[in-house]
């Protein structure tokens, strides 16, 4: 990393705001730091002499000479992002300027335990490594998010209600058996989060994100940060309780949403309809196939089937009443949707907007903005390459 040495703050700074504003001037990185014009542009020159810069084209014309943009030199090599929920996991190489060069997605079991999750993870970035013409020494940064409860600081796993074995597993030191990059590991929103937070490039500064899948998430952003409390388990909403009276959850606790809304919940509630008489349709999968998944409720619920409608109106009013009064209290600006279960479609996002909105305080959602995550679900692989990468910069410019 010889290349980073001998950069002072003001270097690093005009690094990090070039990563996190894509497409900037010289001109606009100027205005947005503290070096005087001419100061900036002579601290861009050398920034581009060591190849930690590069100009990446022009941008359209304004009427008068069309000014250059700048990225993170992809020579500086690549990133390595892993996304891991509780049943699915995508793997990415990204440059430093977040482009996708490769990715895989595919079913997997946390339950399974880290060294066999872990395992698969390697083996899929040393194939897509291989694919993109590019070896283990090419990687300067590996960020992965997992669905649990994650100390930031020694990125591991605390008590993880979905993934018990994982419980202070040391995935850096598993990592190291095929890679010398630094590794970062947050919660699987918390990435989602960043990965937004990049996306729009910083300029909402106070946002949550909420992933509903086999469980229940949230990300917050505040102040333009992701905030993940004293000890990192912010965000861990699915555990709020919504009905004293509820089943119990995997946690221990009865009644939490992620007990009563969630994706093994949805599908709970489609046997019990099935049970009830009261869905033909969703009869019929379990009669085929032996089980009914929350893609089969999603299904049922396209074709019009009535009682599918009812679990899903059911579960995002659910979801709702518990989000309510997490808007109440941090007052968000938008609510951003991802995971799974938005896969179900627009009546589970009409039923959670209604929710919200019916229960939270006038003044809380004046100009609150609810909607699908706009980055889908690449969300979470471009959450964790930005980890990767923003926790790069910080610990070179730390170590300068």
């Amino acid at each position: 990393m010889s290349r980073w040495k001998g950069l002072s703050s003001g270097e690093f700074a005009l690094l990090d705001t070039v990563f996190w504003s894509t497409g900037l001037s010289r001109d606009v990185l100027a205005q947005r730091s503290a070096f005087s014009k001419t100061r900036a542009n002579a601290a861009v020159a050398g920034l581009l002499e060591r190849e930690l810069l590069e100009e990446a084209g022009l941008q359209a014309s304004s009427g008068g000479r069309r000014a250059g943009t700048l990225r993170l030199h992809r020579g500086l090599g690549v990133l390595l992002g892993a996304d891991l929920g509780a049943t699915g996991l995508r793997v990415g190489v990204l440059t430093p300027d977040l482009q996708v060069l490769a990715r895989h997605v595919e079913s997997a079991d946390v339950r399974k335990g880290p060294e066999s999750v872990l395992s698969r993870v390697r083996a899929l970035m040393r194939q897509l490594l291989t694919e993109a013409g590019l070896t283990p020494g090419d990687v300067i940064g590996i960020g992965l998010g997992v669905p649990g409860p994650v100390n930031f600081e020694s990125g591991q796993l605390v008590n993880p209600p979905l993934m018990p074995e994982w419980d202070s597993y040391s995935i850096r030191e598993d990592m190291k058996a095929d890679f010398e990059a630094p590794v970062f590991v947050d919660n699987d929103v918390n990435i989602m989060a960043l990965g937004e937070l990049w996306r729009m490039q910083r300029t909402l500064q106070n946002f949550l994100v909420i992933k509903v899948g086999t469980g229940i998430g949230c990300g917050i952003v505040c102040q333009g940060q992701v905030y993940r409390g004293a000890t990192g388990s912010a965000g861990d909403v699915g555990h709020i309780c919504v009905d004293p009276a509820g089943p119990r959850c995997h946690c221990g606790n009865l009644g939490c949403v992620e007990a009563m809304a969630a994706g093994p919940a949805i599908a709970r509630m489609a046997r019990e309809a099935v049970e009830a008489g009261q869905s033909v349709l969703l009869a019929e999968t379990l009669a085929a196939t032996g089980t009914i998944l929350p893609e089969d409720v999603a299904r049922a619920v396209r074709a019009g089937d009535t009682a599918a409608n009812a679990i899903v109106q059911r579960a995002g009013s659910l979801i709702g009443q518990m989000l309510a009064s997490a808007v109440n209290f941090f007052n968000p600006s938008h609510v951003f949707f991802g995971g799974s279960m938005m896969r179900i479609g627009p009546l589970f996002l009409a039923s959670l907007r209604q929710s919200i909105y019916q229960r939270s305080l006038a003044l809380s959602t004046r100009q609150l903005e609810i909607q699908v995550t706009p980055l889908g679900e690449q969300a979470g692989l471009i959450g964790a390459s930005v980890l990767a990468m923003q926790e790069t910069l910080r610990m070179n410019g730390a170590a300068r």
